[in-house]
């Protein structure tokens, strides 16, 4: 890191209190012998993780009067061992975050190291998300065994999410190895998870809830669609609640958070020459920008365009190399296949900023308000929230 910048927050807390350890402290609680209930979660036969895209923490505190429901179990949840702030991975996106999830392993070793990242076998960049390349192979891409491969027999595992997900690369990637059950409506959802649940003595179930992330990329987290929309979430988790199991343990956290970017703060970076300058290829998000340089490019090279970017966003971003990210920790303990995808350098947005190469992207990912993939407060932490089954009224014969 260059002299005279902001110091950096520190590396999530891998392997304690991220996103990585939730299946993997499930599958534990379970039983499954490969795994350590790392965050000390309770005893149950029955586990639902549902994952929210792109709930803060910060947001959900600053909306709770939207989300009734959730704003009593926040209150009333004091006991126990468990964490009540979970780290996203690094990049704060669902690429990233989501493959930690389910392999229980950091980004420096399952390589889905941003939204959009370079293949070096191919020298080009390719998405990791919903626009797959056709010369990269999911399960190559990303090896490690995921959480649901690795289950015994006896832990049914059902993945409920969206129908075009079934097949996606994205989930043969970092989801593959569960019954997959899809929805399109949220209620639809919430029933066909509690009938994984209710359908076997001990059960696992991933819940994925998309609506809210779409409402804050489209019009923004501090807006009436994206609070409705946390309403609809509220109103989901009650009824999950109360028709769950009674011995059912429900988890709710998210993959990122997220900050609305106003208009004038979506830089094109690429009209600036200085910023591009021996930039064979960008990637990565708006709010995280990986620079991949020309080869051969030497390090007085480097430290132009680093010193440039700070001289233009010095109080907006952060900028550091390669080396530095990992050395921080950010990606955690990388291995030498994924290195090569992670940008020499690393633009990291502080404030309310964004960056775009409109060389590469349409002018339309312009329009995106709400924003992740930097490592503020507001993008990396995430809830973790233990949701009580509601108490089920016996059963009898009316009178």
């Amino acid at each position: 890191m260059l002299t005279g910048q902001a110091p950096l927050p520190g590396a999530p807390a891998y392997g304690k209190a991220s996103i990585a350890e939730v299946l993997s402290s499930a599958a534990a609680v379970l039983g499954a012998k490969d795994y350590n209930n790392v965050l000390k979660l309770p005893a149950a036969k029955r586990i639902c993780v549902v994952l929210v895209d792109g709930l803060g923490k910060s947001l959900l505190k600053q909306r709770a009067s939207h989300a009734p429901f959730l704003r009593g179990v926040m209150a009333a949840d004091s006991g126990g061992e468990h964490p009540r702030t979970l780290h996203a991975a690094f990049p704060s996106t669902t690429a990233t975050s989501l493959s930690a999830l389910g392999t229980g392993a950091v980004p420096g070793e399952h390589g889905m190291v941003g939204y959009d990242v370079l293949d070096p076998r191919q020298d080009k960049v390719v998405n990791l998300l919903g626009n797959w390349d056709a010369g990269v192979d999911p399960q190559r891409w990303q090896p490690v065994p995921t959480i649901f491969e690795k289950l015994p027999a006896e832990i049914p595992a059902t993945t409920v999410s969206l129908p075009k997900f079934a097949d996606s690369a994205m989930t043969r990637a970092a989801l593959r190895g569960s019954r997959f059950s899809g929805a399109t409506s949220t209620h639809a959802r919430v029933e066909q998870a509690v009938a994984a649940l209710a359908a076997t003595p001990s059960a696992l179930v991933y819940l994925y809830w998309s609506e809210l992330d779409k409402a804050g990329h489209a019009y923004g987290a501090d807006s009436p669609q994206w609070e409705r929309q946390l309403e609809e979430l509220d109103a989901g988790m009650k009824r999950l609640a109360a028709t769950a199991p009674a011995d059912t343990l429900i988890l709710m956290t998210a993959d990122h958070g997220m900050v609305d970017i106003p208009r004038a703060d979506r830089i094109d970076y690429s009209v600036i020459p200085e910023l591009v300058a021996g930039v064979r290829h960008t990637a990565g998000e708006p709010r995280m920008v990986h620079l991949y340089l020309e080869p051969g490019a030497s390090s007085e090279a480097r430290d132009q365009l680093m010193a440039a970017w700070l001289e233009h966003f010095q109080r907006k971003a952060w900028v550091l190399t390669r080396e530095q990210a990992i050395a921080a920790g950010y990606f955690g303990t990388v291995n030498d296949s994924v290195r090569v995808r992670i940008g020499d350098i690393l633009i990291l947005a502080r404030e309310s900023v964004a960056f775009y190469d409109l060389r590469r992207v349409r002018l339309q990912a312009m329009d995106v308000v709400g924003q992740h993939g930097s490592i503020t407060k507001a993008e990396r932490e995430v809830p973790l929230l233990r949701i009580p089954v509601s108490a089920k009224k016996a059963k009898g014969k009316r009178r």
